[in-house]
């Protein structure tokens, strides 16, 4: 299974955040610089996430973003799923259904295998991600070139 390149900047956006406690908080652009993203892309995740309740983003002097309460216990898997989606790994209906789909064992296992993944994200949450050695290296990253 592969995540999807807004899924892994959510998650890249929310362990910076939980990083920045106690320190001004970033805006949009630093974390998009930072982090090394577009900021368009990082706009629209951040976005999202506010939607979501992870985190709080104010306009103006004095704002920037910051991670909610549910944004630091937020569950990895949780997340996941609700930004990825729960569809299946593989199209067997689509415009071109698969000939093997009334007696394929494939899809079945395949499900079995992705419930199995975002389990094993269930009980990992934002605050985990960021513990040492990660917490202390996001800190450390600074703003590089801009990206394409």
């Amino acid at each position: 299974m592969r995540l999807t390149r807004f899924t892994d900047v959510a998650l890249r956006v929310l362990m910076r955040l939980a990083v920045a406690e106690g320190a001004e908080p970033p805006t949009t652009r630093e974390v998009a610089d930072t982090m090394r993203v577009p900021y368009t892309h990082t706009a629209k995740v951040v976005a999202r996430l506010q939607h979501l309740g992870l985190l709080d983003a104010r306009r103006g002097r004095g704002g920037g973003l910051t991670l909610t309460t549910a944004g630091h216990s937020a569950s990895i898997g949780a997340l996941v799923r609700e930004l990825e989606g729960t569809d299946d790994v593989v199209e067997c209906e689509g415009t071109t259904p698969c000939p093997l789909r009334s007696g394929c064992r494939l899809r079945g296992a395949l499900r079995k295998a992705q419930d199995a993944f975002y389990a094993s994200l269930d009980p990992i949450t934002v605050t985990d991600l960021v513990a040492s050695p990660t917490g202390p290296l996001l800190l450390g990253i600074g703003s590089g070139p801009p990206p394409d």
